[in-house]
């Protein structure tokens, strides 16, 4: 997770670059695109965290947390947004990024 850009790039976004904090992602349905905006934050209850900087979400933060378990480590991602009351599911990019995590670890 320390690698910002490859670790968002799991996701499977079209687009991902990361300028220090600054991360720009942007992932197209059909002739649109969604630019959410986050950027890097510290948080001293997780181990990575972001936050949407500007975008088309209300609000928008996304942390994980990484806790030891017997035989391994469990990690948990827990993401909050509201867009006019529309309920987006992000069970495909955090799949896709929990898998890159165990091909990583495995290496």
């Amino acid at each position: 997770m320390a690698d910002v850009e490859r670790f968002i790039t799991a996701t499977g976004f079209d687009e991902v670059t990361v300028d220090g904090a600054d991360v720009t992602i942007v992932n197209g349905f059909g002739l649109a695109a969604i630019e959410p905006d986050p950027r890097t934050v510290d948080r001293p209850d997780a181990e990575s965290a972001y936050e949407q900087a500007d975008g088309i979400f209300e609000e928008m933060w996304t942390t994980y947390e990484v806790t030891a378990e017997d035989g391994g480590t469990r990690v948990t991602a827990t993401t909050e947004f509201a867009l006019d009351a529309t309920v987006i599911e992000r069970r495909r990019e955090l799949t896709a990024q929990f898998d890159w995590l165990e091909r990583v670890v495995a290496e």
